[in-house]
């Protein structure tokens, strides 16, 4: 099982990514030097939107169309 992922950061900009353990991630993303470099600077981050898929494949595609939307519209999405 995979985990589609949206963190928001301190200075409240969003990060996402995916995931087999979503709970080991986001304590990474806090806690470890595996977090993303991006997040790193921007601790702490809190778990803001997370959606499960089947493989691999389909969770990155999902995370691809997911960076393409502008800013306003995963807000949107954190909304639902």
């Amino acid at each position: 099982m995979y985990y589609l992922y949206i963190v928001k950061c301190a200075d409240k900009t969003l990060y996402s990514g995916i995931t087999t353990d979503l709970v080991r991630r986001i304590d990474e993303h806090n806690d470890s030097k595996r977090g993303a470099k991006y997040t790193r600077s921007r601790r702490p981050v809190k778990l803001a939107y997370s959606k499960k898929f089947r493989n691999r494949s389909t969770a990155s595609r999902a995370e691809a169309k997911l960076k393409k939307l502008s800013r306003s519209e995963k807000l949107k999405l954190l909304k639902k």
